[in-house]
């Protein structure tokens, strides 16, 4: 199946209090590599971003006053994604989002889950590293990824992290193609230069193994904090003795 790994920025955290989306970054996957095929584009809300979320995201009010508005997006970007595997991190953040701008252009309109099948890679992440730590920052770290050209946060940039991570936690990808010194040089598309959040210290992750496939070593506080998620399950915790032993 086709794959698309998508990312957000908004002008708050909560659609429900008329927060709304000002950046969505697509970055396309095919036979678990990264294309040039993307989608990206940078939405005026009709609302001023919240200062918290600009810190985070660096867009401001100003930028977004002559970028086109969700609705002259919406079947280019619904397009791009019909059909495919969403893979968003902590989906259920961007879903809500999204489905809430699709509603407000016409509230008969189906949901993006209508349209592609929605992975969250938060849950994979949880469910492969329990009791770690599992933002897109720690995870960039955990797997060696490069975030160095990053900032701020940002709709395309975020995507392709997420997508290098993904491709990782899922087994790896034989060859990366991109060119990390300019995030656009490999794309296709309407995107701008973004710069954004400052690259994680990489000093204390492993290598790879001859066979290619990534070996991860617990630090001391990923030790520590898995001892505490097992001391959560009691004291007849079948792993707690591996863990002692």
């Amino acid at each position: 199946m086709r794959q698309v790994i998508l990312d957000t920025e908004t002008t708050g955290l909560d659609w429900k209090l008329g927060h709304r989306v000002i950046e969505i970054g697509c970055i396309e996957v095919s036979d678990r590599r990264i294309t040039e095929h993307i989608f990206h584009s940078y939405v005026n809300p009709d609302r001023r971003v919240d200062p918290e979320a600009q810190e985070v995201h660096g867009l401001t009010t100003e930028f977004l006053l002559d970028k086109p508005r969700f609705s002259e997006v919406l079947e280019e970007f619904l397009l791009f994604i019909e059909g495919c595997e969403l893979v968003i991190h902590n989906a259920s953040f961007d879903v809500g989002f999204l489905d809430n701008e699709i509603r407000l252009i016409d509230t008969a309109r189906r949901k993006i889950g209508d349209y592609c099948q929605v992975v969250d890679s938060l849950a994979l992440a949880r469910q492969l590293h329990p009791g770690q730590r599992n933002s897109l920052d720690a995870l960039a770290k955990r797997y060696q990824v490069d975030t160095s050209q990053r900032t701020y946060h940002g709709g395309l940039l975020d995507a392709r992290i997420l997508a290098e991570v993904y491709l990782a936690m899922t087994g790896g990808q034989a060859d990366l193609s991109f060119d990390v010194s300019d995030p656009q040089k490999k794309f296709r598309g309407s995107n701008r230069d973004v710069d954004r959040d400052s690259a994680p210290d990489p000093s204390d992750r492993t290598g790879f193994s001859d066979d290619k496939s990534i070996v991860i070593s617990a630090s001391a506080d990923e030790i520590l904090e898995h001892k505490k998620w097992l001391d959560r399950l009691g004291d007849n915790c079948v792993w707690k003795s591996d863990l002692e032993s």
